[in-house]
């Protein structure tokens, strides 16, 4: 991570944004004398504002993360062919060089977010302000920085572990610290999280969409779930049940825009509709993601790129009456968009992905989605509850969360199933249930360590990949820049 490089966000205020109809909308870009900073209720807020705002950008969310559903196999680039996306039909065929701008893209992305999260955590604490406000945004802090920390380590993992804001004179060529570790601050992290962030329903309209305490508890259970630790996994879905979430009656209320922040979800990233920003400028952004998607060369929604199309062999791990197929992609024969048919010319696997699309009175313009990204779901929190059951040999408990989820779909529960056929069963789940979402490639490299997920890609005729490309390489320009880091094995 090229932390000198943001060492002058200390005026982060400069890009932070203002609490106000909606808590990511830009605030004047007027320089302010750090000084003076650090004062006020507002001047805490808007700090922990610009700690959320990477998240946004295409390092992170609006572009690279959601990539990962290509590697793992459940859809191809397509876009425009030839070399356009090379660097993630690179990363999708496993032959990633050290130079890959994605790879570097999600290096980077964090790096700023944690920088403005140790900002949060080193100064407000003295402040003299709400004791409440002081909680939460301190809460609101640890939750991003154990959300960054994670992204991190699972694609890289070993990293540096930087807990506190760096001044010139600091270190900056940190090497990189054991996972172990890094998973420990993680941890730590969001637990205290978890016991600082208030209850979503505390929060106000124009707050929804901030870190609660049960985005820190579902984050928290997806870490246990990566290290398998399976009895905290249940212990926290449990808790998370407990603040009254709940699925959606519909799965397409998930992906509906005007239905953002929903009793499902835990946590996912705002967006708000902002033409004309630069997709390449680190500035508050609408989302393209449905530009990146929508299928390339029809009218059906402005601009359409025809980026993640889905796989034959994907489309037919729909069992018969799986309500989500026609919410998340487009086949010959689906039902409508904006009173439009699907043509399968549109892409050359026949299929395109529907689910964060929004029609042209939403989005007029290619570059002014509002539709959020999901991170965690309720969803998600069940299906982990029931793999963790599984891998307790608790399994006879383990059906009622799996088929909440399958009866909200339209599918028959299931029972009867050894523990190895009820752990393909949750997994298939998983996939179906968060496809596109980018949390396929991390269930396929947590599972077996990694060889589950191996097993699959060869089984597809991705045969390049092997155990070193379970993690990304560490960039070759991180490296010149910072002699302490090393590479990964393999690279």
């Amino acid at each position: 991570m090229k932390y000198l490089k943001y060492i002058s966000i200390i005026i982060i205020a400069l890009m932070a944004v203002s609490c106000g109809k909606d808590f990511l909308e830009k605030s004047p870009e007027d320089s302010i004398n750090t000084a003076n900073y650090w004062q006020t209720d507002e001047d805490a807020i808007n700090a922990i504002n610009g700690a959320y705002q990477p998240l946004q950008w295409p390092k992170l969310y609006n572009m690279r993360m959601w990539t990962s559903d290509i590697m793992a196999g459940n859809s191809i680039v397509g876009a425009g062919g030839g070399d356009d996306g090379r660097e993630t039909q690179d990363m999708s065929n496993f032959v990633t060089a050290t130079d890959n701008p994605g790879v570097l893209d999600l290096w980077r992305g964090p790096a700023p977010g944690i920088l403005r999260a140790n900002l949060v955590l080193q100064n407000v604490p003295s402040m003299d302000i709400d004791e409440d406000l002081k909680n939460r945004v301190l809460g609101e802090a640890y939750f991003l920085r154990g959300l960054y920390y994670f992204i991190l380590v699972r694609y890289f993992g070993d990293v540096p572990l930087i807990l506190t804001p760096q001044e010139p004179g600091d270190n900056l060529r940190p090497k990189r610290t054991d996972k172990a570790v890094v998973y420990e601050q993680i941890i730590s992290d969001l637990t205290e999280a978890k016991d600082l962030l208030p209850q979503k329903s505390t929060y106000s309209s124009s707050d929804l969409g901030r870190a609660t305490t049960g985005a820190a508890t579902g984050l928290l259970a997806k870490v246990y779930l990566t290290l398998e630790e399976w009895q905290k996994v249940v212990d926290l879905a449990d808790e998370v049940e407990t603040l009254g979430y709940d699925l959606n009656l519909q799965y397409e209320q998930n992906f509906d825009v005007y239905n953002k922040n929903s009793i499902e979800s835990l946590f996912e990233v705002q967006y708000t509709s902002n033409a004309g920003e630069d997709f390449w400028s680190n500035e508050n952004q609408a989302s393209w993601l449905s530009t990146f998607t929508g299928p390339r060369g029809s009218n059906m929604v402005a601009g359409g790129w025809g980026w993640n199309q889905p796989t034959s062999e994907f489309m037919s791990t729909y069992e018969d009456g799986d309500l989500r197929k026609d919410v998340t992609v487009f086949y010959d024969g689906a039902p409508q968009f904006d009173g439009m048919d699907y043509d399968p010319i549109y892409s050359s696997t026949g299929y395109n992905l529907r689910k964060f699309l929004v029609t042209k009175d939403v989005a007029e313009t290619y570059d002014n989605s509002p539709m959020n990204f999901p991170v965690l779901r309720y969803a998600d929190v069940l299906l982990m509850k029931a793999e963790a059951l599984n891998n307790l040999n608790r399994t006879s408990e383990a059906y009622t969360p799996l088929n909440k989820v399958r009866k909200r779909a339209g599918l028959d529960n299931v029972s009867g199933l050894t523990k190895d056929e009820f752990k393909e069963v949750v997994l298939h789940e998983r996939r179906v249930e968060l496809a596109f979402e980018g949390q396929r490639w991390f269930d396929m490299i947590r599972v077996d360590d990694g060889q589950w997920g191996l097993d699959f890609l060869h089984s597809i005729g991705k045969t390049n990949a092997t155990t070193k490309h379970l993690l990304f390489p560490i960039p070759q320009k991180e490296i010149d820049n910072n002699p302490n880091l090393t590479q990964n094995s393999g690279y």
